[in-house]
């Protein structure tokens, strides 16, 4: 399996494709620009040479060729990246991890997007595509440190099944990860504004905390 990551030059999109390359993940960083997807990808391999990481670069109507797409498009520009290579995700599994945050003084407060969550908002924008939400609460830092585990459940939710099948293995193949059914892509909304306590709380006691949710056993 083969996966793109578009808006893969941003904090959050070069920490989720250095993390699925060092699982063994052939990944694609997408960018508007392929010198600067080609230019983040010389960057990830300088930084970890001894990990050989399966990583390319291309702009985002070559990397959508893939057989898995991440959308990590700052949250505002999430659903205009995926209708423009609209053709290339039909029928394949979308991955929308962005959050709808706005910082006001010294906190994030969540907005609430046109169609209540950006997942919302990426399926409306490529409906033949089979989008799933998740990747919310893990800190772009600590899923960049590649050479550290990173302890979370991470909550899925889509209206494909199959979708969160997909999700779900990707999610099992990083080490500390628990993937969990979250149900319905309406779920997306409260889930991606809960970025915003996470975020609250990361400030106020100077931490990274993490979502870890008790009395469901590994095999439920």
């Amino acid at each position: 399996m083969n996966i793109a990551v578009l808006g893969g030059t941003g904090p959050a999109g070069r920490a989720v494709a250095a993390r699925l390359a060092s699982v063994g993940f052939d990944v694609v960083i997408g960018s508007r620009s392929k010198d600067r997807a080609l230019e983040i990808r010389d960057e990830l391999l300088a930084k970890w040479p001894d990990r050989s990481l399966p990583l390319e670069g291309a702009d985002n109507e070559r990397a959508a060729e893939a057989d898995v797409v991440v959308v990590a498009t700052p949250w505002d520009a999430a659903a205009v990246t995926a209708h423009s290579v609209e053709r290339q995700l039909e029928n394949k599994v979308v991955i929308s991890m962005a959050n709808a945050l706005a910082k006001v003084g010294h906190e994030f407060q969540p907005l609430v997007p046109p169609r209540g969550s950006v997942a919302a908002s990426v399926q409306a924008a490529v409906p033949g595509a089979r989008v799933a939400a998740a990747f919310h609460h893990l800190p772009a830092r600590e899923l960049a440190a590649i050479d550290r585990p990173i302890h979370s459940d991470v909550l899925i939710c889509s209206d494909h099944p199959g979708a969160t099948e997909v999700t779900a293995e990707l999610v099992r193949r990083i080490e500390g990860l628990r993937p969990l059914d979250a149900g319905q892509l309406s779920n997306a909304a409260p889930i991606e504004a809960f970025a915003a306590v996470l975020l609250q709380l990361n400030g106020r006691y100077r931490t990274r905390v993490a979502i870890k949710l008790t009395g469901i056993d590994d095999a439920g």
